[in-house]
């Protein structure tokens, strides 16, 4: 009986992310219309940059490749966290938003240092 083959929807770092995704889309809808193309924009690119880089890391061809793009995310993540922290001081978000997000953030940033750490290891 063969094994399954893990995908990137079987790791927690990735459905993390996804929910995270749909958390900032949602926020993002109620900005200003003149924020479309700006905040708006920014935000969600650089979250849907997290799982999207974690799934193409690991459809790579081995864990170097794998390691680069688990810390394309990790930049991607630090870019959403900045700019979480931009949109709550230009107030477009009220702090008790912004603190869950960020406190969110921060948990995916220790589970993603932690799984490089684990791929390190492996390799």
């Amino acid at each position: 009986m063969k094994s399954k083959m893990v995908t990137h929807k079987d790791l927690d770092i990735w459905k993390m992310s996804m929910e995270l995704v749909q958390v900032i889309y949602k926020l993002t809808e109620n900005f200003q219309k003149n924020e479309q193309f700006g905040l708006t924009s920014q935000l969600r690119r650089a979250a849907i940059s997290i799982p999207s880089n974690i799934a193409e890391g690991l459809a790579r061809n081995g864990n170097k490749e794998f390691i680069q793009f688990c810390y394309i995310s990790l930049g991607s993540l630090s870019e959403l966290e900045t700019q979480i922290i931009i949109a709550s001081n230009l107030n477009f978000i009220q702090k008790i938003q912004s603190n869950e997000i960020l406190d969110n953030i921060e948990l995916i940033r220790k589970k993603l240092l932690n799984f490089i750490k684990y791929l390190k290891r492996k390799a």
